[in-house]
């Protein structure tokens, strides 16, 4: 552990340096506002996590009675080769969803006593593997919203500023607090500082138990470094990225930093190993070694398998429990297994054990318990505020959210108006208004895929901050659906002004407001679709596909291609009355039609036979009544269009509730 007094600062991957950190801080009321009974010790006995093989159709574990200790203030490295269980025993640590169908056992302890899986999430924050992170956010943004959802309103405005400039400080990304995160359009931080971001974002409400699923995964510093396939010499530019994390937690434990972190990693330098206090050492799902670094060179020397000297003891101790690989492989597989018994069978593995039972059986009902009343999260309203504060920022910086959009949709509002250009109130002219109106309404919901990506982006970061006990599915699908009213509003107006006065429809103030009302509803109606589409599927192909897909039903069903009159029953009744472009497209056509009058041209030849055919003209009503729409209904469709944005919202809540990932 580095002194109190140490006045180095750490380099970075990219030359840039931590800031001091100054002890006497430690002493500020302004650090001790998360400070309640500490957590003494995380343990965990039997911990078993078994699955259906798919081929045999037999149990398969996972993970096989694995029990641990970690006391305050330890690093604990969770290393083994690739699919030997650590993510999946990092997740059941962290209780998370292991996986799918998958059934677990075993007990774990904080402070040798149980502890409920509400109150479990508020004292434990997760690093997933990979960063998800809002890309139109600068960094100090994504810091303040990760402060603003989860620290309490008696968390002042002053200390969660200062919180946020210590973790930028300590993580060396103070120069790049004003900087965006980065999307696909617009160039943003690095790898190695998006890491750092969202590992700062995880410790800003000082959690007591921090789990690092595969730190320095996805850090592209030097070019090499591809996930679990680390190639010789690639791996110390992240790596000194992991090693200024565990030496911030390591220095601000006390007022920052988590109280005991639990990292999985693949394949670390010697530096970024000497940095942890303890190894828990896995191969196919079983306990190879767990205990103190200092008793790794003992201990493997005493079952047959001494550290050479000069040699990093993690590729070491990876290559003597690794058995995917080599000409020998049976022989490697038996090696494995009698590292395997041979710690089962230690007295290592039996104190652990005895310690651990001792432990909760020496605890009194209260005394292990720890205090999580100074832990809470902000209530409902204020969280639901500061998610709408966090999209409003999206929408107007990111323009793959209602940028793009809204540039598409003029583009399509010109095409439209320069088409059906100047249309007169002439029977010839009816037919095109007819189409200009399914034009409008259909491809404007259409265009609503376009939407997916932008949603997909706040799908996952809302899985996120949802497994680490953040908030709930109501908070998002509410957020989510109120910050997208004004700019659809704005859409439809737009498109509206260019499009309906060019087409020349009915040249009214009402009738214009009317349309407005409907391309409005309409896009709501789409958007609406896309979050419960995309809440089922998190997948860009399929969701765009299924998206497309509902949205060429619903151009089929709607009344314009077949009218309603003549519509085959089962698609009628199946789907049509459902279908929201068709009361769009009702709307619309009620409003085009119902109060204009058209004339039937030379000749006095009228398509539409209405009470006005001896004056040579048609009333609109009458090509209403050839599509089987009635007027006075416009109330009533307003409230069925309502009601179906309602159920899309609705079943969007019940997916995203349900589905965990």
């Amino acid at each position: 552990m580095l002194s109190a007094n140490e006045q180095e600062k750490p380099a970075l991957a990219d030359g840039t340096r931590t800031g001091a950190l100054d002890p006497d801080l430690e002493r500020n009321e302004d650090h001790q506002f998360l400070m309640n009974r500490s957590v003494r010790n995380f343990s965990w006995k039997g911990l078993t996590v078994t699955v259906k093989d798919r081929q045999t159709k037999n149990a398969r574990d996972l993970i096989n009675d694995i029990s641990g200790d970690v006391q305050q203030g330890e690093l604990v490295a969770l290393m083994g080769p690739s699919g030997c269980g650590k993510t999946t025993l990092l997740n059941v640590l962290a209780r998370r969803p292991a996986a799918s169908g998958a059934k677990v056992l075993g007990d774990s302890y904080v402070n040798g006593s149980g502890v409920d899986s509400s109150a479990f999430g508020r004292m434990t924050s997760y690093v997933e593997q990979e960063d998800t992170l809002i890309g139109s956010l600068t960094v100090r943004e994504t810091l303040k919203f990760a402060a603003d959802l989860s620290l309490p309103s008696s968390v002042t405005k002053s200390q969660r500023i200062e919180r946020i400039d210590t973790l930028l400080e300590s993580f060396g990304i103070q120069n790049q607090a004003n900087t965006l995160v980065g999307t696909p359009i617009r160039k943003g931080i690095s790898g190695g500082q998006k890491r750092r971001a969202s590992v700062a974002s995880q410790l800003i409400t000082c959690p007591k138990i921090l789990f690092l699923d595969e730190p320095t995964s996805g850090l592209r510093l030097d070019g090499q470094f591809r996930g679990h396939v680390v190639c010789k010499g690639a791996s110390q530019s992240q790596q000194r990225e992991f090693q200024t994390d565990c030496k911030y937690a390591r220095r601000s434990r006390s007022r920052a930093g988590a109280e005991s972190e639990i990292t999985s990693i693949h394949q670390p330098s010697t530096t970024t190993f000497q940095l942890f206090d303890k190894l828990l050492l896995l191969s196919s799902g079983r306990t190879c070694y767990f205990g103190p670094l200092t008793g790794i060179d003992a201990y493997f020397r005493g079952i047959g398998h001494p550290i050479p000297s000069n040699t990093n003891p993690a590729e070491f101790l990876l290559d003597i429990v690794s058995s995917d690989f080599g000409n020998a492989k049976d022989v490697a597989q038996e090696r494995v297994q009698l590292i395997q018994n041979s710690w089962a069978q230690s007295q290592e593995a039996d104190a652990i054990s005895r310690q651990v039972l001792d432990r909760v059986s020496m605890t009194g009902k209260d005394e292990g318990k720890v205090n999580v009343e100074d832990m809470a999260r902000p209530g409902p309203v204020r969280i639901t505020g500061a998610l709408l504060h966090r999209s409003f920022i999206k929408s107007y910086r990111d323009v793959v959210a209602y940028g793009i959009r809204i540039v598409m949709y003029l583009g399509l509002a010109i095409m439209m108006g320069t088409v059906w250009l100047r249309l007169q109130p002439t029977q010839e002219s009816i037919q095109p208004f007819v189409n200009a109106i399914f034009f409008g309404s259909a491809f404007m919901s259409f265009m609503a895929v376009a939407y997916v990506p932008a949603f997909l982006e706040d799908r996952a970061n809302f899985a996120k901050e949802r497994a680490n006990g953040l908030y709930g599915a109501t908070p998002f699908i509410v957020s989510n659906f109120l910050i997208g009213l004004p700019f659809l509003f704005l859409i439809a107006m737009l498109f509206s002004i260019i499009s309906y006065w060019l087409s020349n429809f009915q040249p009214t103030g009402t009738a214009f407001m009317t349309w407005v009302m409907w391309l409005f509803l309409d896009l709501v109606a789409a958007e609406s679709l896309v979050v419960f589409v995309t809440a089922i599927f998190p997948n860009f192909v399929i969701a765009l596909a299924l998206v497309a897909f509902a949205n060429g039903l619903w151009m089929s069903v709607g009344g314009f291609l077949v009218t309603p009159t003549i519509l085959n029953p089962f698609w009628k009744y199946v789907f049509h009355y459902i279908d929201y472009q068709a009361y769009v497209f009702q709307g619309m056509m009620v409003n085009e039609f119902s109060d204009r009058i058209y004339s039937c041209g030379t000749g006095c030849y009228c398509m539409y036979n209405t009470d006005l055919a001896d004056q040579c003209q048609i009333r609109g009503t009458g090509v209403l009544e050839t599509y089987g729409y009635a007027t006075g209904r416009t109330g009533k469709w307003v409230g069925i269009l309502v009601g179906i944005i309602a159920v899309y919202r609705l079943l969007g809540w019940i997916a995203l509730s349900l589905r965990k990932t």
